[in-house]
């Protein structure tokens, strides 16, 4: 092999090289200890999901987890330990940082508490789990107080649109006068105040309020700031907020 040949290769693998370990470096990990918000004590058991792809970490006998290969920016992890409800966390992290800190879950509601009142037995039916992509409608619907819908109850309710699906929902009204179609509102809102349309995590209300039943993996209805998550709380969260879901978030084209 003649020698810039050699030469070049042997360049091409050195830099190739260098790129991996930078990249190595740009991976983050939360290093953390998760404790009772109001003892103090670590608690023991359970896990730590990373909301982007739904990779989880143990926490040990000592409240301890580690999660690894994490992007630099706002990363979001979901903090489930044993007998806690499940907790968000927001965390900031630097290109290749070692972060570690202290996340501390309350055990309001939880299994520990000796006065919790036995709630009624429901039947529970399994239902096929939606994918990474929904990690954040899957949490919110076992632990929120919205209201919701998955494409497999849509479809056994024959709906025919959107406002079909809301209409016996609690709290919510679909209003047909005035001869301008049927509006969705909530009975607790103003007056002429519709509810804000979130659309695969993204604020439309065009697309929202006409969108085709087929189209709808998931649903999520708020009927007030009271009970609207903190990611969607905001100056409309008092007309009530609609999550929508699509299977797969196709970009749209607006007028």
């Amino acid at each position: 092999m003649p020698f810039r040949l050699r030469y070049g290769a042997l360049l091409a693998i050195v830099l190739l090289g260098a790129t991996s370990a930078l990249a190595q470096k740009a991976d983050a990990r939360i290093r953390g200890l998760v404790a009772d918000k109001k003892t103090g004590n670590p608690v023991r058991g359970g896990e730590v999901i990373y909301a982007g792809d739904s990779r989880s970490a143990p926490i040990d006998s000592a409240g301890r987890f580690v999660l690894t290969d994490l992007p630099s920016g706002i990363v979001r992890i979901y903090v489930r330990g044993r007998g806690y409800p499940v907790m968000t966390f927001a965390v900031a992290l630097a290109r290749g940082e070692d972060l570690e800190r202290r996340f501390d879950v309350d055990s309001a509601g939880g299994a520990s508490r000796s006065n919790a009142q036995a709630l009624p037995k429901v039947a529970v039916t399994a239902e096929q789990p939606l994918g990474p992509r929904f990690a954040d409608f899957e949490r919110r619907r076992i632990t929120g107080r919205g209201q919701y819908r998955t494409a497999e109850q849509i479809e056994k309710g024959n709906y025919m649109n959107l406002q079909d699906i809301v209409r016996d929902m609690r709290g919510v009204n679909v209003d047909c006068g005035g001869g301008a179609g049927c509006f969705i509102r909530m009975s607790r809102a103003p007056m002429q105040c519709l509810p804000q349309y979130i659309v695969d995590d993204r604020p439309d209300p065009d697309f929202g309020p006409g969108i085709a039943v087929r189209d709808i993996q998931g649903l999520e209805v708020y009927t007030g700031p009271t009970d609207t998550p903190g990611e969607y709380a905001g100056v409309n969260a008092g007309c009530g907020t609609i999550v929508i879901w699509t299977r797969s978030s196709p970009l749209r084209h607006k007028p």
